[in-house]
């Protein structure tokens, strides 16, 4: 009878074990694929950008078709990601206004409470881990992170995306620091999701709920006890049909406002204006000039010297030829030195990249800057008049002043 009495116990116990609870509704595991989808996309494509002298870099924006087509694809998916964010304030704000369900991610004072509990666990002082609710402060951090990150995101890409319009309000330093911001957050990004998400969904435990939508009994006791409890008590109010539709009149007209205004502001972000990039005329594609026969070597050519006092001749590198190069290659070529190439200063321009130097004062044969430009179809390609400008200058000894 004993026997009976325990077995009839262990099989109710493994029954009970193996009862699941609802985790994440289908519109959550929707937004939590398109955004791992966004974000792996933007990583792809962004991380390459950064570091566009690495040779995995140069495989990848290859791999894309090129620099034009990586960032077109990183810019598409930068606009799906602020679409997700804006549908997920919405969707917040229905569950803590017409459903009522609590701010269960943000931090409290028990989260604290929790964490030296779970360190006196650790160093062998409690017997158990902490009780912890629907999220605990692992779960918290992580959320806020994407949210801060997102931000940072946000704020720095509109002023990459729209320099023209943001210097005429802040100083042009703010370019440059909101690239180092963008990239730095994008490391921090991708290191987070790769080191301390990976490790606590996918390998301490392998959580499928995000994608399945359920949880069984028996990660509930491990991982959510405390609400685990809260659902057996039968705890939880649901709130009546008509008192949820009373709500949603309140709420629907509320959230229409909101979601125009932040799609007005998606589209604002995206159409203020083009970038530098698009505004630079691309050159022409007809042949180019190229001498029948070479051009002959001057024995020395002279580095040309100004005294003081002395003006700065139009045809020269003070005078013409860097602001020309800085139009026309300083995306690439200034402070970026793809190709360890610097066009910035004359000195960087002589000394060239890993082709050779770009400028060679009296020689345009041997100048990289214009082999390359003569080939046509460079990224930054000179008119022809412009070209032939540049060979004549050369010829002349390049003068700096």
């Amino acid at each position: 009878m004993v026997n009976n009495i325990q077995t009839q116990t262990a099989s109710e116990h493994k029954d009970l074990q193996k009862k699941e609870y609802i985790r994440f509704d289908l519109n959550q595991r929707i937004e939590h694929i398109v955004l791992l989808a966004a974000f792996t996309i933007l990583a792809v494509t962004g991380l390459p950008q950064k570091f566009p002298t690495s040779p995995m870099s140069q495989f990848v924006i290859r791999g894309f078709g090129g620099i034009e087509t990586a960032r077109s694809i990183h810019h598409f998916f930068a606009v799906i990601l602020l679409m997700v964010s804006i549908y997920h304030v919405i969707d917040v704000l229905y569950r803590l206004i017409v459903l009522r369900f609590s701010w269960s991610m943000i931090p409290v004072v028990e989260d604290f409470i929790h964490f030296f509990n779970d360190l006196g666990y650790y160093f062998g002082v409690n017997q158990h881990k902490a009780y912890y609710p629907r999220y605990n402060y692992v779960e918290k951090v992580e959320y806020l992170a994407v949210v801060w990150g997102t931000i940072i995101m946000a704020i720095t890409g509109f002023i990459m995306w729209n320099p023209i319009a943001v210097t005429k309000y802040l100083p042009g330093q703010i370019i440059p620091a909101s690239k180092t911001a963008h990239g730095g957050e994008a490391i921090l990004a991708v290191l987070s999701i790769i080191i301390w998400h990976f490790y606590h969904v996918h390998i301490r435990q392998l959580n499928k709920s995000m994608f399945i939508g359920k949880i069984s009994r028996y990660e509930m006791e491990e991982e959510h006890p405390a609400e685990l409890a809260q659902l057996e008590s039968e705890m939880v109010e649901i709130p009546p049909v008509e008192v949820i539709r009373h709500r949603q009149k309140i709420f629907f007209p509320i959230a229409t406002l909101i979601t125009l205004i932040l799609g007005l502001g998606l589209i604002g972000f995206v159409t203020l204006e083009d970038t530098a990039l698009k505004t630079v005329p691309k050159g022409e594609t007809a042949n180019v000039y190229v001498p029948v026969t070479p051009t002959p070597k001057p024995s020395a050519t002279p580095t040309p010297t100004r005294s003081p006092g002395e003006q700065v001749a139009e045809e020269s590198w003070d005078g013409k030829y860097q602001a020309m190069f800085d139009n026309r290659c300083g995306t690439c070529h200034g402070i970026t030195s793809v190709g360890g190439l610097s066009l910035a200063t004359y000195q960087s321009a002589l000394q060239g990249g890993k082709s050779g130097p770009a400028i060679v004062p009296g020689d345009p044969d041997t100048s990289v800057l214009v082999q390359i430009q003569s080939s046509g179809n460079h990224p930054g390609q000179l008119t022809i008049d412009e070209l032939n400008q540049v060979i004549q200058w050369i010829l002349a000894g390049a003068p700096e002043n």
